[in-house]
């Protein structure tokens, strides 16, 4: 068993966040603990806020005053709503919160049953709820709870990945679809720039963009989102991301892309990836036949051509380590230029890099591929092209002006 653990100032808002998933028929209130109940025990925010209101009353200076837990199983757990709710229970008495009001939601929104359980840091008598190491606390507790309900253990990373929807224009609730998709996209991938960050959000139907400019003589620099459909027109108004926390803005990007650098250097994730990428470049005939190889290693393969079908950017999502990589960041001879010569080029064979490391890239059991690949298997899609395309296309014109030139030396002659 996982448990994820946030704090947060707005009680109202991780409420809110719930009360759509029950009206979605998303989620269902298993237990309540010091907490006044419907007639028909259904989920409502009035109930939840009367009850918290007493709590919060006594105490105005703590700043995150919310508790919010999210416990997951292994998906080979078969639990019943009465062994899901004493497992809720038993985790919150072993944590120190048993004697506080919460209340415990399943949630069915992917295939992944799971808990949210809803309370609060301060107690009766106004005082802040001790947090100091809860996280290690928390681990020590799920192990505890594995033994005790004889749970298969779950370990980090081996939690089934499910990826979201992509967004319908059509479907409405646009803000909290692309604050989920955003939070989804920032807490299980890694990325290094701009254009890769973009790729992923194209995928479920979101795009970005920078906006810079000054004001009172002072720069700024920006993000607006907006939902787009499947050709990549924009639909409706854009968001600013200030409505989707600070990670979702410029400098929470700037920060994620120099951790996901460090932690990429760290696990070899471009030398893990190169000889599985040329392995299967030697081997495919075609763009089809190397996207599928790709597939069968857990990766995907996202290309950009243009009109006449000349391919000018590629970027691989490696869903195994959870990693957005840019074509040319793995090296030359996998940028955009090369795959081009290799599938659609006719004049000359190109010669594949020799990778012989041998790695093992098989994907979690409980990871779903099918899932996984549905919106990603795609021809040409977003990616990070910015630092690929203009020395592929300066390569491309010089090619032209040497061809010219040498027909021209021919008819000289």
């Amino acid at each position: 068993m996982l448990a994820k653990i946030s704090s947060g100032k707005s009680v109202f808002g991780v409420l809110a966040y719930n009360k759509i998933k029950a009206e979605n028929e998303n989620a269902t209130v298993l237990y309540r603990q010091k907490m006044f109940d419907s007639e028909d025990g259904k989920f409502l925010m009035r109930d939840c806020l009367d009850s918290f209101y007493p709590y919060l009353a006594k105490n105005s200076r703590t700043e995150k005053v919310v508790f919010h837990a999210s416990l997951n199983s292994n998906p080979k757990d078969k639990l019943s709503d009465e062994q899901l709710s004493e497992i809720a229970q038993a985790y919150m008495d072993k944590l120190g919160y048993g004697n506080q009001p919460y209340i415990v939601l399943k949630h069915s929104d992917i295939k992944r049953e799971h808990l949210h359980i809803i309370s609060l840091r301060i107690d009766e008598n106004g005082r802040k709820i001790n947090d100091s190491y809860e996280v290690a606390h928390s681990m020590k507790i799920c192990k505890e709870l594995e033994e005790q309900f004889g749970l298969v253990p779950l370990k980090k990373g081996e939690r089934e990945f499910e990826l979201p929807k992509p967004i319908n224009y059509q479907d409405g609730d646009l803000k909290h679809r692309t604050s989920n998709t955003i939070k989804f996209i920032m807490n299980n991938f890694r990325f290094q720039s701009f254009g890769e960050y973009r790729t992923l959000l194209e995928c479920f139907n979101l795009t970005a963009e920078e906006v810079k400019g000054e004001s009172n003589d002072k720069s700024y620099s920006g993000i607006l989102y907006s939902v787009i459909d499947g050709k990549g027109n924009r639909q409706g108004k854009p968001f600013k991301s200030s409505l989707f926390g600070k990670e979702a803005g410029f400098e929470g990007l700037q920060k994620h892309f120099e951790k996901s650098k460090v932690a990429i250097e760290k696990e070899n994730i471009k030398e893990k990836l190169r000889p599985v990428i040329a392995k299967a470049m030697r081997e495919a005939n075609s763009i089809k036949d190397f996207k599928v190889l790709m597939k069968k290693e857990n990766i995907g393969v996202i290309f950009r051509e243009n009109d006449q079908k000349r391919i000018y950017g590629v970027t691989f999502i490696d869903f195994q380590n959870h990693t957005v990589l840019n074509g040319s960041r793995l090296g030359k001879e996998f940028s955009a230029n090369v795959f081009n010569e290799r599938f659609n080029a006719v004049q000359k064979p190109v010669e594949i890099p020799k990778h012989t490391e041998q790695i093992s890239q098989t994907a979690s059991p409980d990871l779903s591929i099918g899932s996984l690949f549905s919106i990603f298997d795609v021809g040409t899609s977003g990616d990070d092209y910015e630092a690929e395309v203009s020395a592929n296309q300066r390569e491309y014109d010089n090619r032209k002006r040497n061809l010219k030139a040498k027909k021209k030396r021919g008819r000289g002659i």
